[in-house]
């Protein structure tokens, strides 16, 4: 109950920041560079808009996340349980979410925001605090 406790406050954590932040100059880790650079080498065609969890935990998958995950195995809390959004452009929900680990979490979200896709969501949010009244 615990790990579930936390994944979602890390979820609500993350989804607060890419609304307040630019995405595309959010540091997740300090191994951004290297662990977006791998994901895209050995995923190069994953279609990160709109997730199909079946392509991150399938059996053909599981090797190449293996092999990536083992890339990271000391960095810290690489293994934990994360929610991930199928979605790009929903928020976190019951329908919207999966579990993953956590660096397959900072792979799909650095590809995230450095493509542009997590970009609505901060520019929904400055204008929604915009008044547009004459």
């Amino acid at each position: 109950m615990m790990w579930a406790i936390k994944a979602y406050e890390h979820a609500e954590i993350y989804f607060n920041l890419i609304c307040s932040v630019d995405p595309k100059l959010l540091r997740l880790t300090p191994h951004d560079e290297k662990i977006y650079k791998e994901f895209r080498r050995l995923f190069p065609d994953l279609q990160i808009e709109v997730l199909d969890e079946e392509d991150v935990k399938n059996d053909s998958s599981k090797i190449k996340w293996r092999r990536f995950c083992d890339l990271y195995k000391n960095m810290e809390n690489y293994n934990f349980g994360t929610l991930i959004r199928k979605d790009v452009h929903g928020d976190y929900n019951e329908s919207n979410s999966f579990i993953v680990i956590r660096i397959q979490f900072y792979a799909i979200e650095l590809a995230r925001n450095r493509e542009g896709l997590n970009d609505i969501h901060f520019i929904n949010n400055i204008y929604d605090k915009v008044d547009f009244e004459p």
